[in-house]
């Protein structure tokens, strides 16, 4: 190649270079504004005391200690979302499997049924737990209206603390179910077809091709489901704000890390101390991660 050949192709790759760099600096420039400055300001607010109005104040890890040491809300709240975690976690888990399972056949119309579960994955949460609000209403709502149909009593689905709680998972379990489904339903599409075939020569049924085939070839896709129920159950604010209110209640029945952060960090103006909430709770949800992948990566070098 001539000399002149030469710099024409330096020439060239350095345009493509900057053209690059103009697509993509526009993206960069989002993550650092709304992603990478939001995040190390509120590492740098969970070491100070700070109220909105007044100058940040210098407190170290104090606010990390009186979050452990000297507050029992924390432990409540923490209580809260491990039971509401595992309430919404293993439904969402088998129902998504199930009805996962179900769409993934040739049938006629299976469009339309498609369509159907996966519309609640549109709807706004807030208005779905409103609209959820009044279906377990404790006088009039339908869904003590549909148990007296069957002759049981009604349900103190929002005023007794533990139904409160589970109300609460039967609302996210009905979020998240068609989130889950679309996931696994498209990793069993990735299935070959011949193992099933095979597994039926040799005589397996439906429900054993599914456990012995389907469910360790999506091995990935459940964990993945795993790890973003999980972190979405963890993270849950604005289904408990809308289903039982800001303060958690009925008494401390839904008082989950989410709501626990938006009153110390909104009606309390304790932004340092709700900014080390956050980072506490991004450390829980950091372990559980690296937990289930070690989980399944072990599994995936069994198989």
């Amino acid at each position: 190649m001539t000399g002149g050949g030469a710099a024409k192709g330096c020439t060239l790759r350095r345009r493509r270079a900057r053209a690059g760099v103009g697509f993509v600096a526009p993206n960069l420039l989002a993550v650092v504004v709304f992603l990478l400055f939001p995040l190390g300001f509120s590492l740098y607010l969970s070491f100070h005391s700070w109220d909105l109005f007044s100058a940040p104040r210098f407190v170290g890890i104090e606010n990390y200690r009186r979050l452990v040491a000297d507050d029992p809300l924390f432990y409540i709240a923490l209580r809260n979302t491990a039971v509401f975690t595992v309430l919404t976690l293993v439904p969402t888990v088998v129902i998504s499997l199930a009805v996962a399972g179900l769409l993934n056949r040739k049938l006629a119309g299976i469009g339309v049924f498609r369509t159907i579960v996966f519309l609640p994955l549109v709807a706004s949460t807030v208005a779905m737990a409103v609209v959820f609000r009044f279906i377990f209403a404790s006088d009039d709502g339908l869904a003590n209206l549909v148990l007296g149909w069957v002759g049981l009593g009604p349900v103190p689905w929002l005023t007794d603390p533990d139904w409160a709680l589970v109300s609460l998972s039967i609302v996210t379990v009905w979020k998240s179910v068609p989130f889950a489904t679309v996931i696994l339903l498209a990793a069993m599409q990735g299935v070959p077809e011949n193992l099933y075939e095979a597994a039926e020569i040799d005589g397996a049924g439906a429900l054993r091709r599914f456990w012995s085939i389907t469910v360790p070839m999506i091995r990935g896709a459940l964990s993945f489901v795993f790890v973003i129920t999980i972190i979405n159950t963890v993270q849950a604010f604005d289904q408990a704000f809308a289903l039982t209110g800001a303060n958690g209640g009925p008494e401390t029945g839904t008082y989950v890390l989410g709501i626990m952060l938006f009153q110390n960090a909104f009606r309390f103006y304790e932004v340092g101390y709700a900014s080390a909430l956050a980072w506490v709770i991004f450390a829980i949800l950091l372990l559980l991660t690296l937990i289930q992948l070690r989980f399944s990566r072990r599994a995936e070098a069994e198989l």
